[in-house]
């Protein structure tokens, strides 16, 4: 039986934790590579890969992916931007799929905005297009869909994901028309009582966890794994880590 090693993690443009200043931590892109590396997985799924640096633009070749992609030698990959926005805050972005077998179809779809307003830093400001990326592999000659995705956090900005789904919903039409075994992987950044892993459930899908914390900032499971009837979950870890304010989701799969 082929079997699948997969792990989700946003790696906060490599920002480290720290409980007394989390937004001051340092930047420590060799503990998220030490981090990737010793799970040993077949398909990392990576979000917040970049960080926004207003005025520059999106730097290429992106530079944490480039040095990831060095270290991680025995993987293929592929990286995106999002859709690019001058209006971007400067937090992470930017996705990425490695994989130890050989990527093909990789496409990058945009998430649209929705047409809301917000306050940051005593500027009237706007949500920002968000991204699902994806790519096929072959495990054991069995074909494998991976998706990865990063979508907005209303909760933060007092809004709710239930009254603005047109991100989720553009990710529920995709799962739909996958015609093989299938993860998702990412940051969903749903709050309690918001009904984003329902609404992927319904598609036919299933989250390979969704009891324990993955966030540091606040006690929410804003991290997952979704998996499609062409695979099997023999095990889940949410794997403790001070190399983000994310801990990484690891599961493992029979195809």
């Amino acid at each position: 039986m082929a079997s699948l090693k997969a792990l989700s993690l946003n790696m906060q443009w490599g920002q480290t934790w720290d409980e007394e200043q989390p937004d001051n931590a340092p930047v420590r892109l060799d503990m998220t590579i030490e981090e990737i590396l010793k799970h040993d997985v077949d398909i990392v799924m990576l979000q917040e890969v970049e960080k926004v640096e207003p005025g520059s633009g999106q730097i290429q070749p992106p530079p944490n992916y480039s040095r990831i992609r060095e270290e991680l030698t025995q993987y293929d990959s592929f990286f995106s931007y999002p859709a690019s926005d001058r209006r971007e805050l400067p937090f992470g972005y930017g996705l990425a799929i490695f994989s130890k077998t050989p990527l093909t179809d990789t496409r990058s779809i945009n998430l649209p905005a929705p047409s809301i307003s917000f306050e940051f830093d005593g500027q009237e400001t706007n949500p920002t297009d968000r991204l699902l990326i994806g790519a096929k592999t072959k495990i054991k000659g069995k074909d494998l869909q991976i998706f990865n995705t990063h979508l907005q956090a209303f909760f933060i900005i007092d809004h709710s994901s239930d009254d603005h789904p047109g991100q989720r919903n553009v990710i529920v039409e995709q799962l739909k028309a996958s015609a093989c075994s299938t993860i998702l992987g990412g940051d969903f950044n749903s709050a309690p009582g918001e009904n984003t892993i329902a609404q992927i459930e319904s598609a036919g899908f299933k989250t390979a966890q969704k009891e324990i914390i993955t966030w540091r900032r606040m006690p929410y499971i804003l991290d997952h794994i979704f998996y499609n009837h062409g695979l099997k979950l023999k095990s889940v870890e949410v794997c403790q880590t001070m190399a983000s304010d994310h801990h990484p989701l690891k599961a493992v799969f029979e195809l």
